[in-house]
């Protein structure tokens, strides 16, 4: 009866961890919605968060209009990044765009290196 209960609990951990696993991986990122009560799960390769309040654009570059904005540590899904408009803030200038569901938001303000943390290979 025991080996049972250990191959049981073994089994579940292991279903618990396959769950997960893709979570941690940025494939599925949960973001509650800015002080709403509802919660959009956004499916996307990667995971990117925002160190501050950042505008989502239409196009990689402050000229298109904003469509939005994330706030600061809110988690959204991303899908790839591409040059465009170089933006400065904080005395660091970037010219890498990443792509979200919504739009673009510059990666200067995300967490990360200047990919926004995503891999370099990543380019749109």
């Amino acid at each position: 009866m025991t080996t049972h209960i250990v191959a049981r609990a073994a089994l579940v951990g292991a279903g618990a961890l396959a769950l997960l696993g893709p979570l941690t991986g940025g494939t599925a990122v949960a973001a509650s919605t800015g002080g709403q009560e509802s919660v959009h799960v956004m499916s996307a390769p990667y995971a990117v968060v925002p160190y501050e309040a950042v505008n989502v654009r239409t196009g990689p570059s402050r000229a298109f209009p904003a469509v939005g904005s994330v706030a600061a540590g809110e988690a959204r899904g991303a899908y790839c990044w591409e040059f465009g408009e170089p933006v400065s803030d904080y005395g660091y200038t970037n010219n890498v765009w990443v792509k979200l569901a919504e739009g673009y938001v510059s990666a200067v303000y995300l967490k990360g290196d200047e990919y926004g943390g995503l891999p370099a290979t990543a380019s749109c």
